[in-house]
């Protein structure tokens, strides 16, 4: 089957494909990543939050093949299965981060591995981040141990449109494409406001303030749309040669060449053909809702805000355009546009109907403990009069994320058909107390705290004083 793009199966005279810019379904560094092996699973007797909104006491969880088979009440294992007993045991959904940057910054903290910004140009849409994710992250292992399966590796903001996302599962491997998330849709990650006028402006290149910001991207997607329209015309003008073939020899022999192929515009065309959602770096609530309009007048979808610490301004905006706001529990004032943030910020967000709100850590460190941020957020939001139970605010770490990086029919809740994502926590995940004590990928053992066979250890740890994650 011919899958192209921008011209549509259209074929050169000598019959091979048109040379225009490849779908991401049959994109190249194709995911690898392969489920590990694992027999039954059968958790009894926990308090099980689903990830739907719904919380169930003395239940079951039963993994069979890598999959949720059932949640409920009493359920029967098939043969050969492992029992697990879930008495005073809490069972979510893996947590999934929507932000990080793990394996472009990893650890430790030198020159050497920052690999996250291609400070070259204010628009750098040609890069992927996943070239540049170095699986041995001792970070990986340690957000494992807070709960961590699945995450949404960026490109930094120092541009104005920074590259390609991509979406790993958090286990174990020699390469990238062995982490890749199966069928999880690439990323293009912005930036608005501060970074990228600072960034360029020390420079003394453009662009300088935020109307400079904004004119930069108009001309991106200008130049975005007349790229499409090039291989559409050129498309439309080889239909039309075959169509004609033998009725004029020599406007059969005349020689049609297809527009030069422009990575930077690919990436910029498949995000205006719906095929790449866009995540955008924005604090201020006036610039989030200036990007929504730009989005508008370019017809392309913002699948998610990040940082977004005045989204609480734009709450029903943001909702009623199904638009996702990642945020931090209570970063605050560290720069001009941060300077407004409230530590009720998700709460409010999560506040009307349909909406979601998401953690997220933008951080090494954080990305360990993202439970002990969302209980940080519902605190806030309880003292300030709503009503926000354990089984609502999980969706912020799991459903939400998945929905934002266009995962939700694979995992991000415990549902029958489901991935095994799972992470059984020794007491509420929402207390300060709680630990992730096993963890589920696929089904599969990523992480046991009881054993320390069953706790990974980066390749770059081994042999250094103090490695892996501590049991």
């Amino acid at each position: 089957m011919c899958v192209s793009l921008l011209a549509a199966c259209a074929a050169q005279p000598d019959g091979k494909p048109v040379d225009a810019a490849p779908s991401p379904r049959t994109a190249p560094y194709a995911s690898t990543y392969k489920p590990a092996s694992s027999p039954p699973v059968l958790i009894r007797g926990a308090t099980v939050l689903t990830g739907t909104g719904a919380r169930l006491d003395d239940a079951d969880v039963l993994i069979v093949g890598g999959r949720i088979s059932a949640v409920g009440s009493k359920l029967a294992a098939p043969a050969g299965a492992q029992f697990i007993d879930g008495r005073g045991k809490w069972v979510t959904p893996g947590l999934i981060d929507p932000h990080s940057h793990l394996g472009v910054y990893p650890s430790p903290q030198v020159n050497a591995h920052g690999d996250g910004n291609e400070i070259s140009n204010p628009v750098t849409a040609n890069v992927w981040a996943e070239h540049s994710v170095w699986p041995q992250d001792p970070g990986f292992d340690k957000a494992l141990a807070g709960g961590v399966t699945s995450m949404q590796v960026l490109p930094g903001s120092a541009n104005l449109i920074g590259g390609r996302s991509v979406v790993l599962k958090n286990v174990p491997a020699v390469t990238t494409q062995a982490m890749k998330f199966p069928g999880a849709p690439q990323g293009l990650k912005m930036a608005c406001g501060e970074n990228p006028k600072r960034v360029y402006g020390e420079k003394k290149q453009a662009p300088t303030s935020r109307m400079g910001n904004v004119a930069g991207y108009r001309a991106q997607w200008v130049e975005a749309q007349q790229y499409i329209r090039d291989f559409d015309d050129y498309g439309k003008k080889l239909a039309a040669k075959e169509k004609n073939k033998g009725a004029d020899k020599d406007k059969d022999k005349e020689e049609l060449k297809p527009p030069k192929r422009d990575l930077r515009l690919d990436t910029l065309a498949s995000v205006l053909k719906g095929e790449i959602p866009v995540h955008i770096h924005c604090y201020r609530a006036d610039e989030m809702a200036l990007m929504l309009d730009l989005a508008d007048e370019f017809g392309y979808r913002v699948a998610a805000f990040h940082h977004a610490v005045e989204a609480y301004k734009i709450a029903d905006l943001l909702a009623e355009r199904g638009v996702c706001a990642a945020m931090w529990a209570d970063w605050w004032g560290f720069k001009m546009e941060a300077f407004d943030g409230i530590q009720e910020n998700i709460a409010f967000v999560d506040h009307p109907k349909n909406a979601c709100a998401m953690m997220h850590s933008d951080s090494g460190e954080g990305i360990q403990r993202l439970n002990q941020e969302a209980a940080k957020a519902m605190a806030r939001g309880v003292r300030a009069g709503l009503s926000i139970a354990p089984e609502h605010a999980i969706l912020w770490l799991t459903a939400n994320p998945a929905k934002a990086l266009g995962i939700e029919r694979q995992t991000g809740t415990l549902e029958a058909g489901k991935m095994a994502d799972v992470v059984i926590w020794n007491r509420n995940p929402f207390s300060v107390y709680a630990l992730a004590e096993r963890v589920f990928i696929d089904g599969a053992t990523a992480y046991d705290r009881g054993r320390s066979d069953a706790v990974p250890r980066s390749d770059f740890m081994l042999g250094q004083p103090g490695r892996g994650v501590a049991p």
